[in-house]
C-alpha cells in the first residue's frame, strides 16, 4: 500500500471484543457517524462479512462503494476496495495487539485516492480525519 497514513489507539477491552465491533457491519451506522448504511453483499462459510457496501457521508467525501475483507489473519482484519463511485483507493487494516492486561491496541492503517486529482496533502489530511474518527468511535462503542 504507497501513500497511506497509520494511526493507534488503546481500547481498555481484549482483542477478540474489539474484533466483535469491527465485524458487525450492520450496527455500523449506529456508531460511525460517517456511516449513514451497510449491506453484507456476501459472506463466508462463518458467517463474518466478505464484500460490504457502505454508504458514507463524511461532508467533503460522500459516495457509495463495497470493501472486500481478508479474514486470514488472526488479529488483522485487511480490505481492499472493489467499486465506488468518486473513490479510487480505500484500501486499509485493523492490526489488533494483546497487550496482557485487558487492553487492545488498535492500529488503522488507510490509503485514500479519489478519481479527480487532489493535492497529496489534502489526502493525507483526509485520511487522518478518517482515521482518528474511525478510532475515537470505535473505542467509544467498544468501552460503551
Amino acid at each position: 500500500m504507497a501513500d497511506q497514513t497509520t494511526a493507534n489507539i488503546t481500547i481498555q477491552a481484549p482483542p477478540a471484543d474489539v474484533m466483535a465491533v469491527i465485524a458487525d457491519f450492520e450496527t455500523y451506522p449506529e456508531w460511525a457517524g460517517a456511516v449513514k448504511r451497510v449491506e453484507v453483499r456476501s459472506r463466508l462459510g462463518d458467517g463474518r462479512g466478505q464484500q460490504v457496501h457502505f454508504v458514507l457521508d463524511a461532508g467533503a467525501i460522500k459516495d457509495e462503494y463495497t470493501l472486500d475483507y481478508d479474514w486470514s489473519e488472526r488479529d488483522t482484519l485487511r480490505w481492499q476496495l472493489i467499486e465506488a463511485g468518486m473513490l479510487k483507493t480505500l484500501d486499509g487494516s485493523y492490526e489488533l495487539t494483546d497487550n496482557g492486561d485487558g487492553s487492545t491496541d488498535v492500529t488503522y492503517t488507510l490509503a485514500v485516492d479519489v478519481k479527480i486529482p487532489l493535492l497529496g496533502m489534502i489526502k493525507r489530511k483526509a485520511e487522518r480525519i478518517i482515521i482518528d474518527t474511525a478510532l475515537k468511535e470505535l473505542k467509544k462503542r467498544v468501552e460503551g
